[in-house]
């Protein structure tokens, strides 16, 4: 069974800096496309990252700021998150897609000073 959980959330000032990790366990990541997605309160899930075989893709409100990488060896992916702002509040999501379709529980970022 294939189980998604991420880490790394947690409250950080204006201009600061977070690495979020999502740990994939029960399949080799390597062949499916994985995202990020993140929900703010009261407002729809909105894509942020995407990576497959290197290629990667932003929204284009963290385009710049943010940056995604994998470690397939490790099943991990990773959203390095820069200059945050507290537009970027939110719960953020990890997907595991291709024939999986299945989503981690989120992890919880919070921008204030």
């Amino acid at each position: 069974q294939v189980h998604i959980v991420e880490s790394g959330g947690g409250l950080v000032q204006p201009g600061g800096s977070l690495r979020l990790s999502c740990t994939v366990s029960g399949t080799d990541i390597s062949q499916y496309p994985t995202n990020w997605y993140r929900q703010a309160a009261g407002k729809e899930r909105e894509f942020v990252a995407d990576i497959l075989n290197g290629a990667t893709a932003y929204g284009e409100s963290v385009r710049g700021r943010f940056t995604v990488s994998r470690d397939n060896a490790k099943n991990v992916i990773h959203l390095q998150m820069n200059s945050l702002n507290p537009e970027d509040t939110a719960v953020y999501y990890c997907h595991l897609g291709g024939r999986y379709n299945i989503w981690g529980p989120g992890t919880q970022v919070t921008v204030s000073p």
